[in-house]
């Protein structure tokens, strides 16, 4: 079965992928798979000690449903740009679904991936910043979180419709259930076909 690998380093906003992990396993009983860039124990900007289960030199490609990174300061600074630009490339070429929120969307950018195609981020200022030779700006859309193929971007602010958009792309549950989720959880309307269910 494949599975949904995340990226896990030292300072990752384990917030902005919170949702969308316990949804791809609640509702689509998809394997999620934490990997990281050594063995190392890393330690989210939460103050969470975790320990990625396999590397991402390790990652068979073929093994992957969709591949997460989540933000951090991380992509600010100095991360090893060769790994993992011809990694997300190789996953790109394969049409494999690849999601990015907040500044890992500046990855994306930076790997050619969001060339010719819709996508956000914190701001288009925020990408024009932090890439340098950005040309994309005619794709970019002023929304918290856009699909285009397979590729999905989001703004730090928009981690539910990140996970909106993950469970669209890969078709978890169905649409009537996916509103249902997206409703309860952006405006905490609590949904009354479940609270009929519940009583039936």
């Amino acid at each position: 079965m494949k599975k949904t690998y995340v990226l896990l380093f030292d300072g990752y906003a384990d917030w902005e992928i919170g949702f969308a992990l316990a949804e791809l396993r609640r509702m689509g009983n998809v394997p999620v798979v934490g990997v990281g860039l050594s063995d190392a124990p890393v330690l989210s900007m939460g103050g969470l000690k975790v320990q990625p289960g396999r590397r991402l030199s390790d990652i068979a490609i073929d093994d992957i449903l969709l591949f997460i990174l989540p933000g951090g300061m991380l992509w600010e600074q100095s991360y090893p740009k060769e790994e993992i630009h011809s990694f997300l490339q190789n996953l790109d070429e394969r049409k494999i679904p690849t999601a990015a929120i907040c500044a890992a969307t500046t990855v994306l950018a930076k790997a050619g991936l969001l060339q010719n195609r819709k996508h956000t981020s914190n701001s288009l200022k925020y990408l024009r910043d932090h890439v340098p030779g950005y040309t994309s700006q005619d794709h970019y859309i002023e929304a918290l979180a856009v699909t285009d193929g397979h590729i999905t971007t989001a703004s730090g602010l928009g981690s539910i419709d990140f996970t909106m958009k993950i469970m669209e792309a890969l078709r978890i549950a169905t649409p009537d259930m996916r509103a249902l989720w997206y409703r309860a959880f952006k405006y905490g309307e609590f949904p009354e076909e479940l609270a009929q269910g519940e009583n039936a």
